[in-house]
């Protein structure tokens, strides 16, 4: 790996982070379009560096919230009890069912696109009072589903799930520090069993260290400061700006999916 994509990754970790822990989302849901296109990440490597930043970028944001006196409540048990699980099995789905990269592709926009409208909805309805809070059932059940998806994503699960719980009513102050304590410690579990995959399969399965090192050293930085922030910047402002580049990426890889022959890797 050169020198410029070291550099490029530590950036590029540190931006997105300080713009999305604010709002419980690690950043890898859009670290990733930067090492497939940018830093040219093989697949499926590039879920474990994925898994690889979000390891070493959470303490960051975790350690400001815990100063913050954010945690609180059962909601983190919750996502951790159903996402650690989902994203073993999404590891597996993702080595064994979904190698290519076209078909990788899709699946990332089939989970940015409605991730992006959602936020994009939630910030432009100001006025709409939210739906009541979901079940703790329904919590656990969903946090399977999106664990799943994030074992297949490389984001962990509970950055997906997070808006979810921000539409039914639940604080944005409850919700970062949680989806943020799950996406830890799923990727802990996901990056163990990408390792243990890649002992018994061919390809590039393992995550590339140095450069998921160098994005998470980033991504601490940033996801500190971003933390830090979130008493000062506006909710629905965040949730607009995340939603309009989440649906943006999820159009781009649409059109990379459908059109493999034209883009490469």
């Amino acid at each position: 790996m050169s020198w410029q994509n070291g550099l490029t990754g530590f950036f590029a970790g540190l931006l997105i982070s300080i713009v999305t822990s604010p709002v419980g989302v690690s950043g890898a849901v859009f670290l990733l379009p930067v090492q497939l296109s940018v830093l040219h990440v093989p697949s499926p490597a590039v879920t474990p560096t994925n898994l690889l930043f979000n390891i070493v970028s959470g303490p960051g944001a975790l350690a400001r919230y815990r100063r913050n006196g954010q945690f609180t409540g059962p909601l983190a048990r919750l996502l951790i009890g159903g996402t650690v699980p989902g994203v073993v099995l999404g590891a597996v789905i993702r080595v064994y069912a979904l190698p290519g990269p076209e078909v990788f592709r899709l699946v990332a926009a089939a989970v940015l696109l409605p991730l992006g409208l959602w936020l994009c909805a939630r910030a432009l309805r100001r006025g709409t009072p939210d739906r009541p809070p979901l079940s703790r059932r329904t919590i656990l059940g969903l946090s399977v589903i999106t664990g799943t998806v994030g074992g297949v994503y490389g984001i962990g699960g509970g950055s997906i799930l997070g808006p979810i719980l921000a539409g039914r009513g639940t604080p944005m102050t409850q919700i970062a520090p949680a989806a943020l304590t799950a996406t830890f410690l799923t990727s802990i579990v996901g990056a163990c069993t990408y390792g243990i995959l890649a002992l018994t399969t061919t390809g590039d399965i393992a995550p590339q260290w140095t450069l998921g090192l160098l994005c998470g050293a980033g991504g601490l930085i940033g996801g500190y400061l971003g933390a830090r922030l979130q008493p000062y910047l506006p909710e629905n402002t965040l949730r607009l700006l995340l939603g309009t580049l989440a649906t943006a990426l999820a159009v781009l890889y649409l059109i990379q999916g459908l059109s493999p022959h034209r883009h490469g890797k």
